[in-house]
C-alpha cells in the first residue's frame, strides 16, 4: 500500500531511506535551504535528472505496477489517490518531463512531491464542465497545463518562471512544438531559465531590457516580465505576441477587452458549439505590476458574462488539489475563477503563442527587437 508508513521512500539528493513522506520532505528542504543555486545548480539538476531516469529504467515489471499504473490512470482523470496528503515547496530543480502511464508510482510521488507539480487538472475540470456547471453555456480550456507552484526559494520573485513551467507543460505536449523543443527535454529549473534568457540576450533579443538587468539574470532574485518571456519564447522560434491592454476599458477601473481578447482566442477552437472545449490553444501568460499567473481557459456564461479561468504560482498545491475531487462540488473552482470585477490593476499585458517560426521570421523578430514594441488595446 503506498499510503503504509512502512514504504521506503529515498531521498534525490544523498543516500537516506526515509519511511514517511512528510520526514522526507523536511529532510529534503534541508537540502534546499543548503544549496544555493547560483553555485553549482546545474550539477545538482543533472544529478537530480539521472536518478529520476535510472530509476525508470531499473523498474521491475510485475503485478504490483500494473496495480500502480491504474492508480495513474484515475490521477489523469482527475482521482487522486494520495489527495489526502500534503505537498511540499516546489523546489528549484528541472523536472524530467517523460510522465507516462509507465511511470513507476514511486517515481510519480517523486514528481508530485518533491517538484511541486500537479498533472491533471485540465482533465479534472474538463470532466467538472461536463456534468456539472449548469449556469456555463460554453467554457474553453487550453492543452493540458500543468500547475507549478512557488517554493520558499523563490517567493515573491518567481511567479514570472513559475508560468513559463506551466506554459512549456503544455507546449511540450503540443506535438507542433517538438522540432522547436527538441533540445528542451526537462522542464527548466530557475537558474535554467535565467540562463535561457541571457542567451537570448545574447542572440541579440531586447537589448534594452537586457540593459536593465546588467545583462545578467543568473544567480539573482530578480523579476520577469512579459518582455523576458517574449524573447526567451521567440528565441527558442516560437511564435508569440505581447498585447498591452494599457488603460482600463469599462466602468470602475475594469477590463473587459482583455476578456473579449481571450474569448475570440480560444473561441476559434469552437467545434459545432460543444458545451466544452478542450482547445489546441497553449494558455497564456498575464502581467500585472507586481504579480503574473497563466490563464488556461475561459467560461461563457448563460447570460454572457466572462470569467477567466487562471493558474495561480501563488496558490499552494494543497488547494489545487481540491480540483481533483471527483465528488467536487464546484467550490475549489473560486480558486480560478476570475470575473471582469476581479481584475482592476492599471494596466496588463498578455504574451500569447501562436505557432511557429522560420529561422528567417526568428532573425527578423530579433532585428525588430532592439526596439521591442507590443499590440496596444485600446
Amino acid at each position: 500500500d503506498i499510503g503504509n508508513d512502512e514504504q521506503l521512500y529515498e531521498c534525490p539528493m544523498c543516500s537516506l531511506t526515509c519511511t514517511n513522506i512528510q520526514i522526507l520532505q523536511e529532510h529534503v528542504d534541508l537540502h534546499l535551504e543548503e544549496h544555493s543555486f547560483s553555485e553549482g545548480g546545474n550539477i545538482r539538476d543533472l544529478e537530480l535528472a539521472q536518478w529520476l531516469q535510472t530509476e525508470e529504467d531499473n523498474r521491475q515489471r510485475s503485478e504490483e505496477e500494473k496495480r500502480e499504473r491504474e492508480e495513474f490512470k484515475k490521477l489523469q482523470v482527475g482521482k487522486n489517490p494520495w489527495d489526502h496528503r500534503v505537498q511540499p515547496s516546489a523546489p528549484l530543480y528541472e523536472v524530467p518531463y517523460t510522465i507516462s502511464p509507465n511511470t513507476t508510482s514511486k517515481r510519480l510521488l517523486m514528481f508530485v512531491f518533491i517538484f511541486g507539480l500537479l498533472l491533471g487538472v485540465i482533465e479534472a475540470l474538463c470532466k467538472y464542465y461536463e456534468n456539472e456547471n449548469k449556469d456555463v453555456r460554453h467554457v474553453w480550456l487550453s492543452t493540458g497545463v500543468d500547475h507549478f507552484h512557488s517554493s520558499l526559494g523563490d517567493r515573491g520573485w518567481g511567479c514570472g518562471y513559475r508560468n513559463f513551467q506551466m506554459l512549456l507543460s503544455s507546449l511540450l505536449q503540443n506535438s507542433s512544438y517538438n522540432d522547436c523543443l527538441r533540445d528542451t527535454m526537462l522542464i527548466p529549473s530557475i537558474p535554467k531559465i535565467q540562463s535561457m534568457i541571457e542567451d537570448a540576450w545574447r542572440e541579440g533579443f531586447d537589448p534594452h531590457g537586457a540593459s536593465h538587468f546588467n545583462n545578467r539574470l543568473h544567480g539573482s532574485k530578480a523579476w520577469i516580465g512579459a518582455c523576458e518571456i517574449y524573447s526567451l519564447l521567440t528565441s527558442l522560434r516560437i511564435k508569440c505576441q505581447i498585447i498591452d491592454f494599457h488603460k482600463p476599458t469599462g466602468p470602475t477601473g475594469t477590463h473587459p477587452r482583455l476578456f473579449e481578447w481571450v474569448l475570440r482566442y480560444y473561441s476559434t477552437d469552437n467545434e459545432g458549439g460543444a458545451k466544452v472545449v478542450c482547445t489546441s490553444k497553449p494558455p497564456i501568460y498575464l502581467q500585472h505590476q507586481g504579480h503574473s499567473r497563466t490563464i488556461v481557459g475561459i467560461e461563457e456564461k448563460k447570460n454572457k458574462t466572462l470569467c477567466l479561468l487562471l493558474f495561480d504560482p501563488g496558490c499552494p498545491s494543497q488547494e489545487m488539489q481540491k480540483l481533483l475531487k471527483q465528488n467536487s462540488d464546484g467550490t475549489s473552482l473560486r480558486l480560478l475563477r476570475k470575473l471582469v470585477g476581479s481584475l482592476k490593476e492599471k494596466q496588463y499585458q498578455i504574451v500569447a503563442v501562436d505557432g511557429v517560426l522560420s529561422l528567417e521570421e526568428k532573425a527578423a523578430r530579433c532585428h525588430a527587437s532592439r526596439v521591442l514594441t507590443s499590440e496596444k488595446i485600446p
